[in-house]
């Protein structure tokens, strides 16, 4: 143990006084012998285990894995849970709850006798929600993901969570796919225990967690099936209790080089966008200096060098027998792209980690001097329309689209594109530029992944499949196309993006960064003047989170929360 630290866990267990008998003697109505309040290490076991989140329902197994690990190590787990935000089930999105999620860990935390803390996460909001919680409490911490699911197969076929769900949909919208082939493929895409399979946001913020350094190396693409998930589960909780003994706290871990190391490897590995948002999320509680600029600076000229759904090919089983992202990483590191002196919750650096690491299949992690897109890490576009910025992913983009000019079609709501969108008399083709207001944080509220909207069909059946898009949405990190997201102000806020009216000329350069619509400063300063503000939501946690979440280039993040807390001793409840 770090020379002079006291267990946070002892102001509660280590007491001899009355205080002290209660908080003991409730605990040992489960049984528990006396020598576990000795002052051993009380380890946390945060688990989004929910029916209702599919992606982590294998997590109560796991966490019994995690509990081997602290035993033999001397600590003392106990499990506890928190809101579990599943994308595939929770309306209206799951972005709407990521906030909420986050302060239930962080009150948890705070409120009970933790030393360590092991987060289980898997499902896209879990991962983030449970970093930015933990982040604001700052005690020694470790990740483990739940890990993917299996490949999807159909027909001899492989099938890519999410983004065979895309495909399938606007083949059978074109009439060239029935409806009981559709639903034939249902159990045969998701035919395991574990996450998105494609490198959607799961995979991805999983991979951020490693990159990072918050997971044990090697550990976002085990398959949640492969008894080595259940390995690593268990190293997990040795490595919890010698990290309390370190004083090995995550602000010591999550620094602006772990940061820029997380960026470069997200475009590595053709990440989703909405890592940009969790990442400003997450620095953001820890006090670490990060911005929309800093994702174009450091990672937009960052070649994509992973072969994967929905950018690729390939799918995260292949990713994992090719060598993970520890292969990934080590490109980056003989590249010269990495702060390799990030230490990482081994207590080994990046570097160290890392250095080691082979790919074992060049058709899946290719040689960083033979990248399989070259420069094609996120950008960040500004202009009229985007003041505050907008984000592109351009290895999911069509390259005849990343400079486009061309008229909006605009739909002012979700419900508006759904309403006109299969309308064969709708004014649109392939030229145009579709525009989704009302989508964004405070729009939607929550800001849905409807940002990547279907064709038209009379479109699609011209054998087109892509068109430019644009939208203070978020889109599925499944997803795919020339999809312009995020964009700042979001129309509910008064951006730019809520005044766009049909017929306008919008100009998409994604080399030059600009995204700019076509009418004079004295033209856009009226419309925006003319603009009313949406009503505010009645009641409840939806109004807090509308009254109080900050724009997209911010993280999405309430703006009470944001800052370093750390850790307080909290007043007796006796």
């Amino acid at each position: 143990m770090a020379e002079n630290k006291t267990l946070r866990s002892t102001q509660w267990f280590g007491r001899r006084d009355k205080n002290g008998y209660m908080y003991r003697t409730w605990m040992k109505n489960q049984g528990t012998p006396a020598d576990m309040f000795d002052g051993r290490p009380v380890i946390g076991i945060c688990n989004t285990w929910s029916d209702l989140t599919p992606c982590n329902g294998h997590f109560r197994e796991l966490a019994e894995w995690v509990k081997r690990g602290v035993y033999e190590a001397g600590g003392f787990p106990l499990e506890f849970p928190v809101l579990s935000t599943g994308e595939s089930q929770m309306r209206p999105t799951a972005m709407l709850f990521r906030n909420l999620a986050a302060m239930d860990v962080e009150e948890s935390i705070r409120a009970n006798p933790l030393d360590g803390i092991v987060l289980l996460m898997g499902c896209d909001k879990t991962t983030p929600s449970l970093l930015m919680g933990a982040a604001s409490c700052d005690l020694p911490t470790i990740g483990l993901s739940g890990g993917p699911m299996l490949t999807g197969r159909y027909k001899g076929k492989e099938l890519g969570s999410g983004t065979g769900i895309w495909q399938m949909t606007e083949e059978m919208r074109a009439g060239r796919m029935s409806y009981e082939e559709f639903t034939a493929t249902e159990s045969c895409m998701h035919r395991s225990k574990g996450h998105c399979m494609t490198m959607g946001t799961a995979s991805t913020m999983a991979s951020m967690v490693e990159a990072l350094g918050m997971s044990l190396t090697g550990c976002a693409a085990i398959p949640a099936v492969d008894a080595r998930r259940n390995t690593y589960a268990q190293l997990t909780g040795r490595r919890i209790v010698q990290m309390v003994k370190e004083d090995l706290v995550m602000s010591k871990i999550l620094t602006r080089g772990a940061f820029e190391n997380a960026i470069r490897t997200n475009a590595a590995i053709g990440g989703s966008t909405n890592a940009v948002i969790h990442l400003l999320a997450i620095a953001g509680r820890m006090g670490v200096e990060l911005d929309l600029a800093d994702w174009d600076r450091i990672g937009s000229e960052i070649s994509c060098i992973v072969d994967m759904q929905p950018s690729g090919r390939h799918l995260m089983e292949d990713f994992y027998y090719a060598g993970g992202l520890p292969a990934v990483m080590k490109e980056l590191h003989d590249a010269g792209l990495l702060d390799t002196g990030a230490l990482t919750v081994s207590g080994e650096t990046i570097g160290e980690a890392v250095k080691d690491a082979e790919c074992w299949n060049r058709d899946v992690i290719f040689p960083y001097d033979k990248p399989f897109k070259p420069a094609s890490g996120i950008a960040v576009l500004k202009g009229n329309l985007a003041p505050n910025g907008a984000v592109i992913k351009p290895s999911a983009a069509s390259p005849h689209l990343l400079v486009h000019r061309g008229r909006a079609v605009v739909f002012s709501s979700i419900e508006d594109f759904r309403a006109r969108i299969n309308d064969e008399a709708l004014d649109i083709d392939e030229t145009c530029i579709m525009v989704l207001q009302n989508c964004g944080p405070k729009g939607y509220p929550g800001m849905a992944e409807v940002g990547n909207m279907p064709l038209p069909p009379k479109v699609l059946r011209k054998g087109i499949t892509d068109m430019v898009r644009i939208s203070d949405a978020r889109m599925s990190g499944t997803a795919y196309g020339t999809v312009v997201l995020h964009t700042a102000p979001e129309a509910a806020a008064g951006g730019p993006l809520a005044v766009v009216r049909d017929g306008d000329i919008i100009s998409l350069d994604v080399p030059n960064r600009t995204l700019t619509l076509e009418i004079t400063d004295a033209e856009l300063a009226t419309r925006l003047k003319d603009w009313t503000a949406p009503p505010l939501p009645e009641r409840g946690y939806v109004r807090l989170y509308v009254e109080h979440v900050m724009g997209a280039d911010k993280g999405a993040d309430l703006d009470f929360l944001v800052g370093k807390s750390g850790t307080p001793v909290l007043r007796d409840s006796h």
